[in-house]
């Protein structure tokens, strides 16, 4: 049997990962990256906010730190914020929307630990996106509701991203 080898916050904070890694009670949380299609739909995100940031008055952060509390960091595949932008290099105020790209090596276990992190520090908005099949997902404390007509919505109606679009952005 394994153990992990426990890490202090500060250690936490002072280093690199490449990539970035989430931090739960001390312990190194690897993330699933590095494939193209979780790349890609990543990058259709940030375009796809940069292109609609004055009207929608929102900026998009891809693999950004965000506390969820003294002991615990996740860093969401895209966070969305309110302009003007935090003025922190770790976000510690619960962003507008978190956006979670599945990958194939994720379980369902860790993806909802992820997701129960972002509801605990009550992020309003958060979405969960499956490249293989093109399907998202909002997520709310009583689970997962799928975009049925392929919209991903805020609560409040500010965004209604086409996930088609996410993967015609290149075209």
């Amino acid at each position: 049997m394994s153990t992990a080898t426990l890490l202090s916050v500060d250690e936490y904070l002072a280093t690199s990962y490449r990539p970035d890694c989430d931090y739960v009670d001390g312990v190194l949380i690897e993330r699933n990256v590095g494939q193209k299609d979780h790349s890609n739909i990543q990058g259709a995100l940030k375009v796809w906010f940069w292109t609609n940031r004055r009207r929608l008055r929102l900026k998009a952060f891809t693999e950004q730190r965000v506390r969820v509390n003294s002991r615990r960091f996740r860093v969401p595949d895209v966070c969305v914020t309110s302009l003007p932008e935090p003025d922190e290099q770790i976000f510690s105020q619960p962003p507008y929307i978190c956006i979670e790209v599945d990958s194939p090596d994720d379980t369902l276990a860790r993806t909802q630990a992820r997701l129960d992190d972002y509801l605990e520090i009550g992020v309003e908005n958060i979405w969960r996106i499956e490249p293989s099949t093109g399907r998202g997902w909002r997520i709310t404390p009583d689970g997962q509701l799928e975009a049925k007509d392929g919209i991903l919505r805020t609560t409040d109606g500010r965004v209604e991203l086409p996930i088609a679009e996410l993967f015609t952005i290149d075209d």
